[in-house]
């Protein structure tokens, strides 16, 4: 089973290669966007809990998210392994992963780094916001914002895979199919 933390900051590639590692590897996507949306529409308890911290304008506590991805795993039971795009954030939510994998007998296979400079970021960033629409995107400021955020608080979760020999940087910058051929061979080492 492949259990993979696809890690890098915005503008990395992580939705592009998460795409490619499902189809290869029959993987299920666990996107903390995409289970907040889907909680929120079906009005669960964690959703309308995740509803009322995000109304008030705090963030959703760890315990909440942790909850989501849990739902998502055990009715997953039989899938080949998960790919974790965007989660976990922080050392405590990745601790709080170790922990639930552990529960369902389970472990983080690897974590691949899509190491890229910042100047290429801001560019694939920009790029995207001229096709994608998503206003965030095109805001320079805004841009700076998140790189900003990602290197102080959610970095430090790279450091803490590393402590379990499971980080593997791969260099982002290149072809999609030569990056895709990176870390194909770091996933497959892995097993």
């Amino acid at each position: 089973m492949h259990n993979i933390v696809l890690f890098g900051p915005p503008g990395a590639g992580k939705g592009t290669q998460s795409e490619k590692l499902i189809l290869k590897y029959n993987l299920i996507h666990i996107s903390t966007g995409d289970l907040f949306r889907k909680h929120l529409g079906e009005g669960t308890e964690l959703g309308n809990l995740a509803k009322k911290y995000m109304d008030e304008g705090n963030l959703v506590p760890d315990e909440v998210v942790i909850g989501m991805v849990d739902d998502k795993i055990k009715s997953t039971k039989d899938a080949n392994g998960f790919i974790f795009d965007g989660f976990p954030r922080t050392v405590a939510q990745a601790e709080a992963l170790d922990a639930l994998l552990e529960e369902n007998n389970m472990k983080i296979s690897c974590m691949i780094a899509l190491d890229v400079p910042e100047e290429v970021l801001k560019e694939r960033i920009k790029e995207r916001g001229k096709t994608s629409g998503r206003v965030d995107d095109q805001n320079e400021q805004k841009i700076n914002t998140r790189i900003r955020v990602y290197l102080e608080e959610t970095l430090p979760v790279a450091g803490y895979y590393q402590a379990q020999n499971k980080l593997t940087k791969v260099h982002g910058v290149g072809g999609i199919d030569e990056i895709f051929q990176k870390i194909t061979k770091v996933v497959d080492e892995s097993i």
